[in-house]
């Protein structure tokens, strides 16, 4: 058996941590290209709350349009180092983000992060469901009208029925299978771009050259912002990269789909911050045309397309907003607690069985939103669970690329013996879950103590950084006094059996 091969093979893997859906993927399985990276960060970058949000950063930070963009610009390069970093190993040996965490944490020890970054997705697939839920409603009542009067838990019976035809489409594109969802992606994000840019054309014809005289103003810069440019400055690149804060996390989940790194990095970099900066700038004149056109500035495409009230584009913008929201659903999502779920019972759960789960739950979700979560403060209650998966990216990065030297033992990941590399105490890094623990109640801290509120914007970084120094220190003062390395003496291709 030569090395490549052997690398993506696991002898004697224990059942309790091994599955079909969590082992590792050779690169003759593997189906994904540079194409279809470029296409998941691109559906990440269309969904309706993405719009907005690179909407809003041109008219409410008070910084000229130039400076805007070098700040999206830097956060889309920020993240693609970000992901390239923990997205690398994954390619290497095709193991998803539940596995690869079992390196620093345990085999046992992963499954806690891995179980809280599941909850926060199904929370969001929920919501992001509903939403993509108004888009076909949308269609609906454009083309048949309204329906029946009446409401239940807040949505009409066209939102009812809406709702549920989302659900299942996405469960339907989640059991097809990863390749279906590529091809979808793949469909999608080119797809989207075409609908903007003609979007913006009409907003641009209708305007005219008041057009040119709005953007001028944009560029111009004439807003203030607390504590001066350089802090606003700061904030949107703090705003930008928190925004694919729950992707970077389990990025692996979707480059090991990929047959190189090489391909992943190209798809990194066309995908976010070149998509990134292209995205910006149709919002940015789009945003700008309805400035001109109705005396107000519309961030939200919803309120832009009510506006324009022509059936055909009505038609057309509704297809787009759904198939934009689904995307990003389904790659933010749907994948990372399906394959959480796995992870805590391999031998019982599959990835389509934590899939169906998952969009069990969402759908309960997604239906009280209306009428109960929505109204309901979670804005802190999301950017703390932010704020406590973000350690997690630095103690990964951090042990893979500090600790280890990047060396992996494959059979170890999926072995419970005393004797494996990862087994560490009873299945559980002690060392890694103080790391963990502190660094992020500091992040945490963040985001509630008053004290702290100026570094809220940087909660997912700063907890990123003290998860992988704190790990680093905490490891090397057990090596040192003594105790158990747990780091391979193998060299690199060693640690891939078979």
């Amino acid at each position: 058996m030569s090395t490549e091969d052997s690398r993506h093979t696991v002898r004697d893997p224990d059942p309790s941590l091994y599955n079909e859906d969590l082992a590792p993927i050779p690169p003759e399985r593997r189906s994904w290209g540079a194409f279809a990276i470029f296409n998941v960060w691109s559906n990440d970058i269309q969904s309706l709350f993405g719009y907005t949000l690179a909407a809003t950063l041109f008219i409410s930070y008070g910084l000229g349009g130039w400076s805007v963009f070098a700040a999206i610009v830097l956060s889309g390069l920020i993240v693609m180092v970000l992901v390239n970093l923990v997205g690398k190993p994954s390619v290497r040996y095709g193991i998803p983000y539940p596995v690869m965490a079992r390196a620093s944490l345990g085999v046992h020890g992963s499954q806690f992060p891995t179980l809280v970054r599941g909850v926060v997705a199904t929370f969001w697939f929920g919501a992001q469901t509903y939403f993509a839920s108004t888009a076909i409603a949308l269609l609906i009542t454009a083309l048949f009208g309204p329906g029946p009067e009446g409401t239940f838990l807040g949505l009409s019976a066209v939102g009812w029925l809406s709702y549920v035809l989302v659900s299942v489409f996405q469960v339907v594109m989640f059991v097809r299978g990863i390749a279906w969802i590529g091809r979808f992606l793949n469909l999608a994000g080119p797809a989207v771009y075409v609908v903007m840019v003609v979007l913006m054309g009409v907003i641009w014809y209708r305007a005219g050259n008041g057009l040119f005289t709005e953007l001028g103003e944009v560029f111009s810069g004439q807003g203030e912002y607390d504590g001066g440019p350089v802090a606003a400055f700061s904030a949107i690149v703090g705003t930008m990269v928190a925004y694919f804060a729950a992707v970077v996390i389990n990025y692996g989940d979707f480059s090991r789909f990929v047959r190189t790194d090489r391909q992943m990095r190209r798809g990194n970099l066309w995908g976010l911050p070149v998509s990134l900066a292209f995205f910006s700038f149709l919002a940015l004149v789009i945003t700008a045309g309805t400035s001109v056109l109705y005396g107000e500035a519309l961030t939200n495409p919803a309120d832009i397309v009510e506006r324009v009230d022509n059936v055909a584009l009505t038609v057309v913008a509704a297809l787009t907003f759904f198939v934009a929201t689904v995307g990003i659903n389904v790659v933010a999502n749907f994948v990372p607690p399906a394959y959480g779920l796995a992870n805590l019972a391999p031998r019982h759960v599959s990835a389509r069985t934590g899939g169906l789960i998952t969009a069990a739950v969402a759908f309960v979700i997604g239906g009280l939103w209306v009428g109960v979560i929505g109204r309901m403060g979670i804005a802190v209650f999301v950017d703390t669970l932010g704020a406590v998966l973000a350690p997690l990216y630095g103690i990964i990065v951090a042990d893979h690329y500090l600790v280890r030297r990047q060396r992996i033992v494959l059979d170890d990941l999926y072995s419970t013996s005393p004797e494996g590399s990862y087994y560490f105490t009873r299945g559980w890094n002690l060392r890694a879950l103080a790391a963990f623990v502190l660094a992020a109640v500091f992040s945490v801290a963040t985001v509630w103590l008053p004290a702290l509120a100026g570094l809220s914007g940087y909660a997912w970084l700063l907890g990123a950084f003290a998860g992988g120094l704190a790990h680093v220190l905490l490891h090397r003062i057990g090596a040192g006094s003594g105790a158990r390395a747990d780091t391979p003496d193998a060299p690199a291709d060693t640690p891939v059996t078979g």
